[in-house]
């Protein structure tokens, strides 16, 4: 098995070329370049040194992992035939794909490989801008840059930024944290005689002309918390400081059970947006329901039980876990199997209960409890076989507490109800409607409607006294008119 001699051609000119480096390529019999756009590489060339590289694949493909892939293939074809010498921009182990690829073929068994030389651009990148590295930075691959990966507190380096399309995505994938006028710095060349600095507003960044193979962008930390809102880290250290020692009192005040009734309102509140089509509304009640998730991960933090990391993995872990049809290799047909296979691995999940209905309780909701024990009674075949069944229960209930009220006492009437209600819940179950979003939708339009009344009611006459209840009642019904004609634009 002959062998691939890997060698980097380090950051600039080939002044920076180490001897040893030097005298290794011009020992070479067969050289191969990934690229020409190398200063390093003219200057070989010129001193009568053999060089052809993979630029016409890069012509030839449009994605960049494609385009690694297939000068892989091409080196391991090469090398079968003689020991070939492979030429990278910089460090051979620094942001090189291509040898990471070759790096997993030795690793399999299928070439030799020999890494020698180059210095990374990194050297040369912190000297240009004068960054000190132990502040803590990261270094990311431009053509698959992931807006979470970035670090806003970090220098961040961005290498493989090639041409103003590859910008470009650099660009909107920074906006989604930064502010559109950041300061970044292209830096071109760094370390050799034609090394370039341009620093430009975020938004101009894919205008700007001075982009090849050898361009990094750098970009700052942001310090200022009111500027990296966008974070997560910045969410958690606002809370963080909220319930320290130096905070806000009512925050530090909060335990897990005074919480309780805000997440009911924040989610009412969310569901209400949601039912208005409130775009800004949803974005806002969304943030106060995490808002109280972030409070109760950091009280278990303060309380030293638990973190948010510990929230995050148990839910990462349960997605995963109950989607074997995405991360596994199970088939389903439709998202009724879906559930099913979702039911299963819940069930087989859980410890073994004395009753069905254990852990089915909500005490913050009656109507979600009704709705829970109908829903796993039915699992086990207790259940109507159709709707028709149900709807003759709740004309019997139905019965049962007109007689009751009629004739009963008050507990009595009171128990009726409570099964009227029960049957109500069924029908809900059976139309797979949210009985506690009926009823909160149906509180919302009673309130939009009296207000509607009271608001004809404060421009008449000014006093309910005034009105007959059938006046009343034409109020509701202009109130009734006004959601039809508006549903209707």
């Amino acid at each position: 098995m002959n062998s691939i001699t890997i060698i980097g051609l380090g950051a600039g000119d080939l002044d920076q070329l180490s001897l040893g480096t030097y005298r290794k390529l011009k020992a070479a019999s067969h050289i191969v370049a990934r690229t020409d756009q190398h200063p390093a590489v003219a200057e070989l060339r010129a001193e009568g040194i053999e060089i052809t590289s993979f630029d016409e694949i890069y012509e030839n493909n449009d994605a960049f992992e494609s385009v690694y892939e297939q000068i892989v293939e091409e080196l391991l074809v090469m090398c079968q035939e003689k020991p070939v010498t492979y030429v990278v921009p910089g460090h051979p182990l620094v942001a090189e794909r291509t040898v990471q690829l070759l790096v997993e073929k030795e690793r399999a068994g299928i070439v030799a490989l020999e890494i020698a030389g180059g210095n990374s651009f990194l050297d040369p990148i912190f000297a240009a801008l004068r960054m000190d590295p132990i502040e803590g930075f990261q270094l990311l691959d431009g053509t698959e840059l992931k807006r979470d990966a970035v670090n806003m507190t970090q220098h961040v380096l961005i290498g493989q930024v090639y041409d103003a399309f590859v910008a470009s995505e650099v660009k909107l994938t920074l906006m989604d944290k930064y502010t559109y006028d950041h300061p970044v710095t292209i830096v071109t060349a760094a370390g050799s005689t034609g090394e370039k600095l341009r620093t430009v507003p975020l938004f101009e960044l894919d205008r700007v002309t001075e982009i090849d193979n050898l361009t990094t962008v750098y970009v700052p930390p942001v310090m200022e918390r009111e500027n990296r809102l966008k974070d997560w880290a910045t969410f958690r250290e606002i809370i963080a400081t909220l319930r320290a020692p130096d905070g806000c009192p009512w925050d530090q005040e909060q335990t897990h059970e005074s919480l309780k009734r805000y997440l009911i309102e924040e989610a009412h509140e969310l569901l209400e947006a949601i039912e208005q089509g409130d775009d800004e509304g949803i974005i806002e009640e969304l943030g106060d329901v995490l808002l109280q998730v972030f409070l109760h991960a950091q009280i278990g933090e303060d309380d030293g039980y638990f973190g948010m990391e510990d929230i995050l993995q148990a839910v990462s872990a349960k997605m995963i876990r109950r989607h074997p049809h995405v991360f596994g290799d199970t088939d389903v047909e439709d998202s009724e199997e879906v559930l099913r296979n979702w039911q299963e691995i819940k069930k087989s999940e859980k410890p073994q209960v004395e009753s069905l209905l254990e852990g089915q309780e909500r005490h913050t909701s009656s109507l979600l409890t009704s709705f829970n024990y109908q829903k796993e009674a039915a699992k086990v075949g207790f259940d109507w076989p159709t709707i028709d069944g149900a709807f003759e229960k709740f004309k019997e209930e139905w019965q049962e507490f007109r007689d009751e009220v009629e004739n009963g006492t008050r507990q009595s009437q009171t128990d009726e109800l409570g099964d009227v209600l029960f049957t109500i819940v069924n029908l809900s179950r059976f139309l797979k409607l949210s009985p506690e979003e009926a009823m909160i939708h149906a509180n919302h339009k009673f309130k939009t409607r009296f207000s509607f009344v009271e608001k004809s009611v404060k421009e008449g006459q000014g006093d309910f006294n005034e009105y007959t209840l059938d006046e009343l009642e034409s109020f509701w019904q202009q109130a009734k008119g006004r959601e039809k004609n508006y549903e209707t634009r």
